[in-house]
């Protein structure tokens, strides 16, 4: 895809929606944190149910902490892997307030050393919360990826950094949402609505319709 579709396929991204922003609900750092830990393999719209039940009772580390990982489990046992997600947040948290004061980091390096913390939940957080240029590679920017032609890859990692080469950089910080929401809504993995896309001149899609 030549540069000139790129910077036009993301400029109609950012008429249509100037501030994206995540699905996902939360009101401090730590709390998008635990719902993207939280989210793997499972929907926003799950995860936001557990999560306001959970953080209307317990939303720093410490208090997850003394809630204790069996009564974190009552909270997002609605979630696919509730077992292995609560011990993972138990797990960060107690990091958190060993050797962070309780406090997001806000590197890569000191994310992915937090339990249950992988290269796309550390990006989702060093994006949104920092600000910083980073792609999370989901299913859906997987997808997009290949099939509109933006960053062909048999890997998240080469998506991810064939995203991170070909989006025009004005665009790279609000790029992740943009996608995610239009992998989920419009250019949908069985049926894409090509008849909604804004994007569809610009796509190399060949079953498009």
């Amino acid at each position: 895809m030549q540069r000139a579709a790129r910077v036009e396929m993301f400029r109609r991204f950012q008429a249509a929606n100037p501030h994206p922003k995540t699905e996902l609900e939360y009101t401090s750092p730590f709390e998008l944190l635990i719902a993207v830990v939280l989210s793997a393999q499972s929907t926003d719209v799950g995860v936001n149910k557990a999560t306001r039940k959970l953080f209307a009772v317990a939303n720093t580390p410490q208090a997850i902490l003394d809630l204790g990982e069996e009564a974190l489990m009552q909270h997002i046992n609605s979630l696919g892997l509730y077992r292995s997600k609560a011990r993972h947040v138990i797990g960060l948290c107690a990091l958190l307030v060993q050797k962070h004061a309780s406090v997001v980091p806000n590197t890569r390096a000191q994310l992915e050393l937090l339990p249950g913390v992988g290269r796309k939940t550390a990006n989702v957080v060093l994006n949104t919360i920092f600000g910083q240029p980073t792609m999370a590679v989901d299913t859906h920017i997987f997808r997009l990826g290949n099939r509109i032609g933006l960053a062909p890859g048999k890997t998240v990692l080469a998506v991810e950094q064939a995203l991170l080469k070909n989006i025009p950089k004005e665009f790279l910080v609000d790029a992740h949402h943009w996608l995610i929401l239009h992998g989920r809504y419009i250019c949908q993995a069985r049926k894409p609505k090509c008849h909604e896309c804004l994007i569809a001149d610009l796509c190399a899609y060949p079953a498009k319709i």
